[in-house]
Formats: structure tokens, C-alpha cells, sequence
């Protein structure tokens, strides 16, 4: 008897990787005698950015009116995360990036059921190491680390290899309503943004309940 999570999710948003980490933190807590399933689904806030990404100061200065505000943001983000064990480290990002070459790299990790650790190391390593990843290096690296070898990441990574496919589940995602990250399905009920670790916990219990009296 397995529970599939649906998360669905961007390597450039925060909230993604708070949501990730407050979920791990519920699914430890209920400690299920049934399988847990975790899928990754890809969605690319910056769909029409460059594919080196563009300076983080820049793009951010455009896109919310001002360097001073931005910080405010990252600021908040910081705030809101003080119990969640999650060091932010925006001194160190330089780049926004485009998060296409990450999302195939989860993809052809899934492959080798390696999806969600994958996704959590790309995201730790963007936000509280500051790695610029649209990097190849960077990227086949942080493979290397999840247990993929290194050469066959960046040989995958060098080819168009799942383009066809990640772009299919971004318009899947489009298709279904999806319109912001982090969105997660936990059996029938859908969250949205970065809920506390209580919310994700009664929903695990209220599906693994549903799932088990069926």
C-alpha cells in the first residue's frame, strides 16, 4: 500500500525549498507502516529566462522595483524560517538561473529513483551554498554527490535527453490548474505555499487514514 505526494516545484523559489523541508519533518513525525511516494513534477517560474540566467541584482532590482525591496523579500524569507533548520545564504547568490537544465537533471535522476534527493541537493545547493546552477560542472557535481555518476550526468546534460519530457509535464502541470510553487498533493488534498509542519501533518494522517480504511 503506498501514499504518492505530488510536489510540484522550481529551484529558484524559496518557499519550495521550506515546504520540502517542513514536509520531510511531518513525514518523520508520523513515521507511516505504509509507503510514502514522493513525485517530482517540474515548473519553471522563469520560463523565457536567458539559459545562463541573468544577474540575481539585476533581474531582482527589475522585476520588484528596486534592490532595497528585494532584499526586504529575502529578508522575509529568512524570518519566516528561523525554526526550520535552513541557513539562506542570498549574500552568495550572484545569478538567477534558468532551471531547465536542473529539472532534466531530476528527471534523468528519477530514473534511478534518485528524483527527490536530487531535487533537495539542487535546492540546498542554490540556496544556502549559493552555487550557480545553470553551471554543468555544478550540476553534474551535485549528481555525483546523490550517487549518479559524473560523467554519464554531464554526458546527459551535454544532449537534449528529456527536454520532450520535462517540457510535457510543465504543460501537464499548466493543464491541471497549476499556476505557482510549491503546489503538493497528499492523497485528495492539495497545498499550496510553504504550510507549517502541523498542516502537512494532518494532511499525511487524513490520506494515510482514507488510504488504509478504503
Amino acid at each position: 500500500m503506498t501514499l504518492t505526494i505530488k510536489i510540484t516545484s522550481d529551484f529558484i523559489c524559496p518557499w519550495c525549498l521550506i515546504a520540502e523541508t517542513r514536509l520531510n519533518k511531518a513525514i518523520a513525525q508520523i513515521k507511516p507502516a505504509i509507503e510514502i511516494q514522493r513525485v517530482w513534477q517540474p515548473f519553471e517560474l522563469n520560463p523565457e529566462m536567458p539559459e545562463m540566467g541573468m544577474d540575481r541584482k539585476t533581474y531582482r532590482s527589475n522585476k520588484f522595483g528596486s534592490w532595497e525591496y528585494s532584499q526586504q523579500l529575502d529578508g522575509k524569507t529568512m524570518q519566516a524560517t528561523q525554526d526550520d533548520d535552513i541557513e539562506f545564504r542570498y549574500d552568495l547568490m550572484t545569478i538567477t538561473p534558468n532551471t531547465l537544465k536542473a529539472h532534466r537533471l531530476t528527471w534523468f535522476a528519477e530514473q534511478q529513483d534518485k528524483a527527490i534527493v536530487m531535487a533537495e541537493r539542487i535546492l540546498k545547493a542554490y540556496f544556502t551554498e549559493g552555487k550557480n546552477i545553470v553551471e554543468l560542472d555544478v550540476l553534474a557535481n551535485l549528481a555525483a554527490e546523490v550517487g549518479i555518476d559524473v560523467k554519464t550526468a554531464k554526458a546527459f546534460l551535454l544532449s537534449d535527453a528529456g527536454m520532450q519530457e520535462v517540457r510535457g509535464l510543465e504543460r501537464q502541470a499548466i493543464a491541471q490548474g497549476i499556476h505557482g510553487v510549491p503546489h503538493i498533493r497528499i492523497g485528495k488534498e492539495v497545498l499550496s505555499g510553504a504550510q507549517p509542519v502541523d498542516v502537512f501533518l494532518t494532511a499525511l494522517q487524513k490520506a494515510i487514514h482514507e488510504l488504509t480504511t478504503a
